[in-house]
């Protein structure tokens, strides 16, 4: 069985910093491209930050893109989210993502390619 487990998240000020943990297993991690998702209240999925399976390629949404970094850890089956200066707009539902297939590219990036496990960690930014 796939397992996703986020961990971190919760209340921080704008302008600070936060860091999401994803533990996988059930599954090969090396072999597959991963990513994370965040939802905000009322609004669509949007997709933040992907990786390719041995951490070459990255991707990063325009709206993260310089204060984010998708960390991977193969040996530990681990990929985190950084992100920095964060402003309220950042509030959301982070999820954690794993390609469906094998191979590829990391595009696209959808909920048909990608399926994330359980709820997320939510992270609120306000002072």
């Amino acid at each position: 069985e796939v397992l996703l487990v986020e961990s971190g998240g919760g209340l921080v000020q704008p302008g600070g910093s936060m860091r999401l943990s994803c533990s996988a297993s059930g599954f090969t991690f090396s072999n597959y491209a991963m990513a994370w998702s965040r939802q905000p209240p009322g609004k669509g999925r949007e997709w933040v930050a992907a990786i390719s399976p041995g951490g070459g390629t990255t991707f990063y949404a325009d709206s993260v893109k310089g204060r984010c970094t998708i960390p991977r850890d193969n040996d530990k089956n681990t990929i985190e989210l950084q992100l920095d200066s964060l402003k309220s707009e950042d509030t959301a539902t982070y999820y954690c993502a794993r390609k469906v297939f094998l191979g590829g590219g990391l595009s696209p990036l959808t909920a048909t390619d990608y399926r994330h496990r359980g709820q997320g960690p939510q992270v609120t930014v306000s002072s």
